[in-house]
């Protein structure tokens, strides 16, 4: 029978690699639409937290091996995000403007986090990684309903996703068992499914046509 420590461990395992496939559809995607697929605002928080918990405060080895694949990834995707959102947003910014706000944005997400970790002394960075989890479940959702397509989306995109929430919040359920981090795991959840809905929708739609 599997120990609670054995189990932990699964899902410690489970939620690394479903994000890493993540982030890896994520870029694949990319490159096929020729556009990004991540938000900017998800891309700056998540590679933020990523550092800070890879080079200042690693948890574990394993999960310090995790964190450190998840940034590198992660800096592909930004790279995708700084060569083709330009031309999504050129009728709204410039591309100078684009670059600083993105700029502004990374700064103000690593200051933001560390903020948190030591006004909550949240050395493990739990809560805002579940928080950062639950914005980019309704950034994702945000930016397939701008689009109206599945440019940079996909289906693998959005059940990897998912499946590396639920070992998430399993996992963190099990070790800390705290009532905001179970709502959060909920609440990701279900827009992580919502998520999953739009994308089916459109998939029909597309083959309809």
């Amino acid at each position: 029978m599997l120990s609670e420590q054995d189990i932990l461990l699964i899902c410690q395992v489970g939620m690394g690699l479903f994000w890493i496939f993540t982030y890896i559809l994520v870029i694949y995607k990319g490159w096929q639409d020729k556009t990004y697929g991540m938000p900017m605002v998800a891309i700056c928080a998540n590679i933020s937290w990523e550092f800070i918990f890879a080079f200042f405060y690693p948890q574990n080895d394993l999960q310090r091996y995790i964190t450190l694949i998840w940034f590198v990834l992660d800096v592909f995707i930004l790279m995708q995000f700084l060569r083709y959102a330009p031309n999504e947003y050129r009728k709204m910014l410039s591309k100078k403007l684009l670059y600083f706000s993105f700029l502004i944005t990374l700064i103000f997400s690593m200051l933001i986090i560390l903020g948190i970790v030591y006004e909550f002394q949240d050395f493990e960075g739990k809560y805002v990684a579940f928080f950062q989890n639950l914005m980019m479940s309704g950034l994702f959702i945000a930016l397939l309903l701008q689009r109206g397509n599945l440019a940079g989306q996909s289906m693998g995109i959005a059940v990897c996703k998912m499946v590396g929430t639920l070992f998430a919040a399993v996992g963190f359920y099990l070790y800390f068992r705290t009532p905001l981090i179970t709502v959060i795991s909920v609440a990701t959840l279900f827009y992580d499914w919502l998520y999953i809905l739009l994308i089916y929708r459109l998939q029909r739609k597309q083959l309809a046509k």
